[in-house]
């Protein structure tokens, strides 16, 4: 079996498989092996089977298959030691191309594109719908009761209309607009002024509490103070006013004008 190997290999050989029986006397003597013979290198440890493969192989080339089986298992785990010991990457294989992943990321691209699409055409319509839907004009309180209206009353001349409410009721925005002036004023004790798309101005008095500020954009409907009885007042309401055209313009008679608007008191 030692055909075909020379010394050298022959003492790695029998260094990396380990001491002869023979030699077993000396261990037991307490004779501990040098670290050459313990840390033997893989490398080494591989050529010395393939050496003894190579031998065996040529002492008979024909001998049973088994031989051939254990020289392609050295030269696997050959495949494996150079390949840990040389620090080869080993990548899977590929099942899809760069190009087909490419193109699956557009496809997918693609799909999102039109997903937020049909996501933003959806919120623009149900937004419509709900502006669509929202009322234009209100009665700046709900449910009040009408106390005086718009004309002459006791010697003077009433510019606007009294709607009477218990203290702190909502007041509301009578349509879309930006708060022009909002705080203390002679004879309303706290008012809010509002101005209109059309240039029109609402005035608002005689609240407990306002709770918008100038600058301040409001729909209508929306809560601008809580009714109060603040000012020259002999009670609980809102006195309301229209300007025609601007602060400066014809105070006009609100109920005609809440009319026009699909407003009914």
């Amino acid at each position: 079996m030692d055909a075909g190997i020379g010394p050298e290999a022959r003492t790695e050989l029998l260094g990396a498989v380990g001491p002869r029986p023979g030699r077993s006397r000396s261990r037991r003597a307490g004779h501990r092996p040098s670290r050459a013979h313990v840390r033997r290198s893989p490398a080494l440890l591989l050529a010395a089977v393939i050496l003894g493969g190579v031998a065996a192989a040529g002492v008979s080339l024909h001998s049973a298959p088994v031989a051939a089986a254990d020289a392609t298992t050295v030269l696997a785990a050959q495949d494996v030691l150079l390949t840990e010991e040389e620090g080869v990457e080993m990548l899977p294989q590929a099942s899809i191309s760069v190009a087909e992943a490419q193109a699956r990321l557009q496809e997918v691209a693609a799909s999102r594109a039109a997903r937020a699409e049909r996501e933003a055409a959806a919120a623009a319509a149900a937004a419509a719908a709900a502006e669509a839907a929202r009322p234009k004009a209100v009665l700046p309180v709900a449910g009040a009761r009408l106390t005086s209206g718009f004309g002459s009353r006791w010697g003077t001349f009433h510019y606007g209309i009294d709607l009477a409410a218990p203290m702190r009721t909502p007041e509301y925005a009578a349509m879309d607009g930006v708060v022009l002036r909002a705080g203390a004023a002679s004879g309303f004790g706290l008012v809010v002024y509002l101005l209109h798309e059309n240039g029109d101005v609402t005035v608002y008095g005689h609240m407990d509490k306002i709770l918008v500020t100038p600058g301040q954009y409001v729909e209508a409907g929306e809560t601008i103070a809580l009714l109060g009885n603040r000012g020259q007042s002999t009670g609980p309401h809102l006195h309301f006013e229209v300007h025609q055209g601007g602060l400066d313009g014809k105070r006009v008679d609100p109920i005609p004008w809440l009319r026009a608007r699909g407003v009914k008191i």
